[in-house]
């Protein structure tokens, strides 16, 4: 059984914590203030360990949202995916969706402190990942809550002779406790929208994006794009709420998803759009390097 203890950072300066599990792949489960939660729970931790269920705030690594097929190349290495090995899922479609890492449960603490914690994950050490993702590296990622402020830094160190495709992302979970969805209001930056096929995978296709200032009663999101500026803000208002994503670095790429059926708005930062291990167009961090990607979450 893995463990599931969570581990609750503070900020010094307000009573707003989050919570993280590390042994169920570093997942956020909690953005608090008091009794107020600001993360969907959806099915709740125990679905996401199970079945890989998202609720909260989980990495999707090594790569966001779905890829086409169940095979990809990138430099120069062929690699066919199978569900149910290496952490592999796939969709109602059986496209490999959402990475490896889902509540995966190797994570090793480095670092911790009453306001900070930060973990770890060496592919190379790890074979079955690596047969799913051929390119040794070192996965960071730290947390910490200041200011109200909520900030998830994301490094990315090659340690082998390859470089590494960087097309992870976050799936963030936001709800406004007490206001009811109809009076939310989300605005977005000015970017591309990426429209997509019948199973979610981008058909090539761009239109423009206008800056966005829009009530969420009655719409529903499920929306890709990229050309998102750097230290982009997306808001979610509602009440005297507000939640403020800001996309510091290294997340030229996001994702919508905002349904009916629940009281909640994903708003997703991604290092590259759906399916770009396979289309390619993304960065990497090249032999001996890293590259880190930020975003943060305040909440006022």
């Amino acid at each position: 059984m893995p463990d599931l203890e969570p581990i609750t950072i503070h900020d010094p300066s307000s009573s707003l914590t989050a919570t993280f599990v590390p042994g169920a792949g570093m997942i956020g489960t909690s953005l608090a203030d008091g009794v107020d939660e600001f993360l969907g729970q959806r099915r709740g931790l125990d679905a996401y360990v199970s079945n890989g269920k998202t609720m909260g705030i989980p990495i999707l690594y090594p790569w966001a949202n779905r890829l086409g097929a169940r095979e990809y190349e990138s430099n120069g290495v062929l690699v066919t995916l199978t569900p149910g090995k290496g952490g592999v899922r796939t969709d109602d479609n059986g496209l490999p969706i959402h990475g490896v890492l889902a509540a995966y449960p190797g994570w090793q603490i480095t670092a911790q402190s009453p306001t900070s914690l930060t973990a770890v994950v060496d592919f190379a050490a790890q074979p079955a990942l690596l047969a799913a993702f051929p390119f040794p590296h070192v996965l960071t990622q730290a947390v910490t809550l200041s200011d109200r402020t909520l900030t998830i830094e994301t490094t990315v160190t090659a340690t082998g002779s390859a470089s590494v495709p960087l097309c992870f992302g976050y799936h963030p979970y936001f709800t406004i406790p007490g206001v009811p969805r109809a009076q939310w209001r989300l605005s977005t930056p000015a970017m591309r929208h990426l429209p997509v096929d019948s199973r979610g995978i981008p058909t090539g296709q761009h239109d423009d994006w206008d800056a966005l200032d829009k009530s969420l009663e009655s719409v529903t999101y499920d929306d890709g794009f990229d050309n998102v500026p750097t230290g982009a803000v997306f808001s979610l208002t509602g009440g005297e709420r507000r939640i403020d994503v800001r996309f510091e670095t290294g997340y030229p790429a996001a994702q919508i998803f905002a349904p009916d059926s629940d009281d909640l708005i994903a708003i997703e930062p991604m290092a590259a759009p759906t399916d770009s291990l396979r289309s390619g167009g993304y960065r990497s961090a090249v032999p001996g390097e890293s590259e880190t990607a930020r975003f943060t979450v305040t909440v006022t």
